[in-house]
Formats: structure tokens, C-alpha cells, sequence
């Protein structure tokens, strides 16, 4: 007979990421039914009480170990023990110490970028460091206040340095991947983005049609608005337009604030280099019409995208759902389609103290689960360095399971260690209809109501 602890760790912080493997690993451990080891954010507790624990008072800053077990002494002790594994001492300087800010790790050894990941409330100093000491940065936190960012943002232009973020997730400079990375041929195209799981479609799509990428810029999804007034969309294109090695620039944002749309044209407008913007939600541009005018523009043939159908589950189909890891996609998807009920569970509230969607699947398993026989389900699979490194795993048997229809969009390349065409089937056979653009996948779902 199985019993149940849920114990606090007071202010034992862990990353989500490092977390999430902890809870996988003991859960697949013989004699234990559930387990989850998180922080204390209340999505987390939310999700706890779902699965039948009874969580004692804790705040965010708490780390939380709940087990359903026929022993759960040993299971919390096996908790323990990968916790104590994670616990590796930094890079220690001569003196042994650490170096505890970024402004220290610099001062000790020169770098050429800097990369922020600590909860948002943290990244605006981190990153400061780094701009004042001349670096650029990639800010993949979010929750940095807005009016950081712009401030952030403007010591950039006094330091000559480019911003990427806050919330950016996926860059690339010259061919170095940071974030969610695809592997991406070398070649003509530079992006700007502020979008992640947008630049991944159209350069993944690129990728696909042979054409090659010179680097991904992320800016963060709030560049464009009033507040932040595009400062490091501008300087982001006036690097590429500098760049030998970059033929033609694609800019990829949600359609920006009127000011900043009037000062991005007139910077384009200067450029030497061409420029394709894709601005959803203007002239019914979607991603994958973005990907054929970069082809086109470069005298390129368009392929025809990839798909593998799926069976049709049931009789009448209702509703249609979209479950999402990407917000530019879920964006997309929704334009695309013209109705339905989308969900980004990339948004930060579903990602406070937890693992992005692109990592852990289990919010999305859940609405699968939740899921009635009259809808059909659209969800985005989004592959590439330190996403899901098999995704099919988990979301293979939960798309076997739901009694809807699913249509998956799956984004990434023929060289993402995933391994594309493996996925693909696994999730076809699942029953799944598969498509690698966006904007397909939304139109057939579209089509089965």
C-alpha cells in the first residue's frame, strides 16, 4: 500500500530546468506512482493540489518534494540524492571563491557575450553589469520590468553593444546557437526577431529549401512597443546591414507601435541590405509566406512543405483548440485559423518556477487528457538544442489516449539532434497529422470543422 509525503525546503532554490529532470528521474523510479520536486510558485502548488497533495504554507522561494510511493522515505532520500548532485560548486578563481555577479566573472576573464538566466527580478542587474562593462548581452529571463528594459536598452546604445531580450529564447550568432537553437546551415540570410519560435519557423522552413542562415537576433517581444521604441531592433539591423556575410534581412515581430513601425521603415529604408518583414497580423503575412518571399528574394525555388496525414478520430467536430509552446505560433495559428480557443503556455504565468512547455510537456499532456471527442487539437512540437530531446516520448502516447482530433505543427530541421522524420512518425502513428509550416497545420485543423 502506497503512502504520501509533500515536504518544504525553505529558500533552497534550484533552476526549474534541473528540477524537472529530478522529478522525471524519481518518477520512473520502481515503487513510485507520482512525484514532483518544484518551487513553490503557485502555479506549482495549483498543479499539486490537481494530482491530490495537500501542499503546507510555502512561497516561491521554497523548494517543494511530494511523492506517492509504496516507500516515500526512500523516494524523498533518492530526491536527496539528485538534488545533491546538482549542487556543483562554480568556477572557482585562484582564491577559490566563485565569482558571484557578472560584473566579477568578467573582471576576471574577458569574455565576447554574456548570457542572463536567473528569474527575472535578478536579470536587470546581471545584464546592467554586463552592458556597462562593454559586453553584449541575451537576455533569456523574463519579468524584467519594462521600464528596465528601456533603460537597459538606451546604456546599450552608449556602450555601442547590442540587447538581445529580456525573454529572448532563441538566437544565433554565427552559427553558435543560444537558447532554443536549431542546427542551421551557414548562409545568406540574417534575422531579426522579436519572436523566438517565430525566427525558428521561418529559418527551420529556410533550412529546409537549402537556404542558409548568418545569424538570429533575437530583440525580445516587447522591442517594438512604445515603451522600449524598437532601440534594439534598430541596431540589431544596422549590425546585419554591416555584416558581409548577410544578403537579405527578415524581420519577424508582431505588427510594432505606430511610432516605432514609422522609425523601423525609415532605418530599412536606409539600409543596403533588403529587407522582408513579417509582421503578423498585417496583410495576412504568415510565417511560412515569410519563408517563400526570403526564397524568392534570393532567386531560390519554394518546395513543397512536408506533411504526413493523419486518420480522423469520431464523428462531428466542434471545437478547435490550440495548445501551444510558442506564443508568435500560437499567434500565427489563431490568425490562420479564425477561431478556436488558443492557450501559450510559454507565456510567463504558466512558467514561473517551472520548465518552459518546450522542455517539460506536462501542462500540454493534461489538456490532451481534458480534451472531448468533438474538437480538434492544434498544438505546436518545437525542436532543436536544449528543447525536449524527444519530445514523441511523452506527447506520442498522450495523443494515442485523447479522443480528438490532433494536428501538430512540427518545427525544426533535418539536423536537430531530435531527429525530424523519427518524430514525425512517432507522433503520425500516435495518430497525428504532421505538418513543418505553421500556418498549414492551422488551415487543416481549420478545414476539419
Amino acid at each position: 500500500m502506497s503512502g504520501e509525503v509533500v515536504l518544504v525546503r525553505k529558500g533552497a532554490y534550484h533552476d526549474s530546468v534541473r528540477l524537472m529532470r529530478v522529478s522525471r528521474a524519481l518518477s520512473a523510479t520502481p515503487g513510485v506512482e507520482t512525484a514532483m520536486v518544484a518551487m513553490a510558485t503557485e502555479l506549482n502548488v495549483a498543479v499539486l493540489g490537481d494530482l491530490g497533495f495537500t501542499v503546507p504554507p510555502a512561497g516561491p522561494g521554497d523548494l517543494l518534494i511530494a511523492v506517492r510511493a509504496d516507500d516515500p522515505g526512500a523516494a524523498v532520500a533518492e530526491a536527496d540524492r539528485r538534488l545533491g548532485e546538482l549542487e556543483r560548486p562554480g568556477e572557482a578563481g585562484a582564491d577559490g571563491q566563485p565569482p558571484l555577479t557578472t560584473g566579477s566573472a568578467i573582471r576576471r576573464e574577458p569574455a565576447g557575450l554574456a548570457l542572463v538566466s536567473v528569474p527575472g527580478e535578478h536579470a536587470f542587474c546581471e545584464a546592467y553589469d554586463a552592458v556597462a562593462a562593454g559586453l553584449p548581452v541575451m537576455i533569456f529571463s523574463d519579468g524584467v520590468p519594462v521600464a528596465l528594459e528601456r533603460r537597459l536598452k538606451e546604456l546599450a546604445e552608449e556602450r555601442d553593444v547590442l540587447v538581445m531580450g529580456p525573454d529572448c529564447g532563441t538566437a544565433s550568432i554565427g552559427g553558435v546557437g543560444l537558447g532554443f537553437a536549431n542546427v542551421l546551415a551557414p548562409g545568406p540570410v540574417g534575422v531579426v526577431a522579436a519572436s523566438g519560435t517565430g525566427a525558428q519557423q521561418v529559418t527551420s522552413l529556410l533550412d529546409w529549401a537549402g537556404a542558409g542562415v548568418s545569424h538570429i537576433l533575437g530583440v525580445g517581444g516587447r522591442d517594438l512597443s512604445a515603451e522600449v521604441g524598437g532601440l534594439s531592433t534598430l541596431r540589431a539591423l544596422r549590425l546585419l546591414d554591416d555584416d558581409p556575410a548577410t544578403e537579405l534581412i527578415v524581420l519577424i515581430s508582431k505588427p510594432p507601435a505606430p511610432e516605432v513601425a514609422g522609425a523601423v521603415a525609415e532605418a530599412v529604408a536606409g539600409l543596403r541590405t533588403p529587407v522582408i518583414s513579417a509582421l503578423l497580423g498585417r496583410d495576412a503575412t504568415d510565417l511560412t509566406d515569410t519563408a517563400e518571399a526570403a526564397l524568392r528574394a534570393l532567386g531560390r525555388p519554394v518546395p513543397e512543405w512536408p506533411s504526413w496525414p493523419g486518420p480522423l478520430r469520431g464523428g462531428a467536430r466542434k471545437a478547435l483548440k490550440g495548445l501551444y509552446s510558442g506564443g508568435t505560433l500560437s499567434t500565427e495559428a489563431a490568425l490562420v485559423a479564425g477561431q478556436g480557443d488558443f492557450v501559450d503556455y510559454g507565456d510567463d504565468a504558466y512558467t514561473r518556477g517551472r520548465a518552459h512547455p518546450m522542455i517539460d510537456p506536462a501542462l500540454r499532456v493534461e489538456a490532451l487528457a481534458r480534451a472531448a471527442e468533438t474538437d480538434v487539437v492544434l498544438m505546436d512540437v518545437v525542436l532543436g538544442h536544449a528543447a525536449d530531446p524527444d519530445p514523441a516520448v511523452t506527447l506520442a502516447p498522450a495523443i494515442a489516449r485523447t479522443p480528438a482530433t490532433v494536428v501538430v505543427a512540427l518545427v525544426g530541421t533535418q539536423g536537430d539532434p531530435q531527429d525530424l522524420h523519427r518524430q514525425a512518425a512517432a507522433l503520425r502513428a500516435a495518430g497525428a497529422a504532421v505538418y513543418v509550416s505553421n500556418a498549414q497545420a492551422a488551415r487543416h485543423a481549420r478545414s476539419l470543422l
